[in-house]
């Protein structure tokens, strides 16, 4: 039988304990450590991660009262938290047995112990420690992440009529828990609304969790947003917390939501409506407090119609709608937008370029900008890469210089045909899935697989 990967500390005055102890564990857990001496803790703690410490509750002769197992206890929980402790002792005592569990055991097993029951409590406690290291390490991480979007927030850019609608509507909404549906083409900024409606909310010392729907393998829906237990599935050594549990507190941005199956759209608003989720593998409920947030560049209204959009989630999820506009609508942010972009891209790569020149400033305000404020970016990036000179000139900006090659096929070939028509349909519709599988009379679910099949 193949051990477990665990470090397991004996502490115990009695030599004979300690062996037995050993001798019985070292059979199921692969790094057994012992002390007689219960001073030998913190240095215990300091070189090892520790999983479970068998602690004895008695170490002075003719007392045994439990209180200097009490105080080890009180220790290894202040200076190690994620580390399980099972008290053993000769003596046994409900009371001591409660007050033990009350300031931080697992659990509490009298001497002389069956072999078993030591395993099966051992084991236990092995998964509990492990499951309380990967929930502080994710707090950790959300912590980080947290401060780290407080700190790197970009706060919303543009001073056209437009913007400024669009802005008002964002602090009427922000402090409420509606659920909000924001609309818009790629690249519109979908995720910074979100996260500025999220930090302008009650919620803004919670967590903001960003799940990408249109990057979520199917299969793993329900265990990313809802979790799982151990043995849910082939995989489940654990139990793990889901996005949603994650963002306890605080807000769940559902991005792409559009792309959501119907299948799991039924599961989706189960949730959304009760507000309870159910960890695969579980029989139990867990109630959450999230605020919802989704989004799609998707014709969601469009998609109600033709029946591949549920009408009661698509209700339960716009109680807000967030209409954001394409880049071409605002081009009196361009500059504004622009201009931001070069600042920070300066720091990021050293420059100090004070700007625009008219020339290059007139080019940006006359392009389309087919992939909106996304795309801005990228060509600002590219200009202060490429560019020796103060300010960027028109030679330096690099557009899109695709253009639409009409209904002239020069080659016959079925296949290299079926893949132009699919390219002129996404490039007519900026990449909607919804329009350009309309225009060429496939279902969606077709067009995904033919841009699969041709790598578009």
């Amino acid at each position: 039988m193949r051990k477990k990967e665990a470090s397991i500390l004996i502490v115990d005055d009695d030599e004979d304990i300690v062996f037995s102890a050993r001798i019985s564990l070292k059979k199921h857990f692969n790094n057994i450590l012992t002390t007689s001496n219960p001073k030998q803790i913190n240095s215990q703690l300091s070189n090892n991660i520790i999983d479970v410490v068998l602690l004895d509750m008695n170490y002075r002769i003719g007392f045994e009262d439990g209180k200097e197992g009490l105080y080890w206890l009180k220790h290894i929980k202040k200076h190690s938290p994620e580390t399980t402790v099972i008290l053993m002792t000769a003596f046994g005592s409900v009371n001591l047995a409660v007050e033990a569990i009350k300031q931080g055991a697992t659990d509490f097993i009298l001497k002389p112990w069956n072999a078993e029951k030591l395993y099966s409590i051992v084991n236990a406690g092995v998964e509990l420690a492990r499951s309380k290291r990967k929930t502080i390490q994710l707090e950790s991480v959300q912590d980080k992440n947290n401060k780290d979007f407080h700190q790197k927030t970009e706060h919303i850019i543009g001073s056209s009529v437009i913007m400024q609608n669009t802005k008002q509507l964002v602090q009427k909404v922000a402090p409420t828990d509606a659920n909000i549906l924001i609309l818009g083409e790629n690249g519109t900024g979908k995720y910074v609304f979100a996260k500025e409606i999220h930090l302008l909310s009650n919620r803004k010392n919670y967590p903001f969790i960003h799940v990408d729907l249109g990057a979520l393998n199917e299969n793993l829906f329900e265990s990313e947003l809802f979790g799982y237990i151990k043995g849910a599935f082939t995989d489940a050594h654990k139990d793990s917390i889901g996005r949603f549990e994650l963002a306890q507190g605080g807000t769940i941005f559902l991005d792409e939501i559009g792309n959501l199956p119907l299948h799991l759209q039924s599961k989706l608003l189960s949730v959304i409506q009760n507000r309870k989720i159910t960890r695969l593998g579980e029989g139990k409920e867990r109630s959450i407090d999230v605020r919802i947030i989704c989004a799609t560049n998707a014709p969601i209204h469009e998609m109600v119609e033709q029946e591949s959009f549920r009408q009661d989630l698509l209700f339960r999820i716009n109680t807000i709608e967030l209409n954001l506009p394409p880049l071409r609508d605002r081009k009196d942010d361009i500059e504004l937008l622009a201009t931001h972009f070069l600042k920070k891209l300066n720091q990021r790569y050293r420059k100090q370029i004070i700007g625009f020149t008219k020339q290059s400033l007139l080019a940006l305000k006359d392009y389309s900008w087919p992939g909106n404020i996304r795309e801005l970016e990228h060509i600002v990036e590219r200009a202060v890469i490429i560019t020796d000179n103060n300010e960027v000139q028109i030679e330096d900006l690099h557009f899109s210089t695709k253009k639409n090659t009409g209904n002239l096929i020069d080659n016959l070939n079925l296949e290299e045909v079926e893949k132009l028509l699919i390219q002129q349909a996404m490039e007519k519709h900026q990449g909607n899935i919804s329009k350009a599988s309309k225009e060429l009379g496939l279902t969606r679910a077709a067009l995904y697989r033919r841009l699969e099949k041709h790598n578009l």
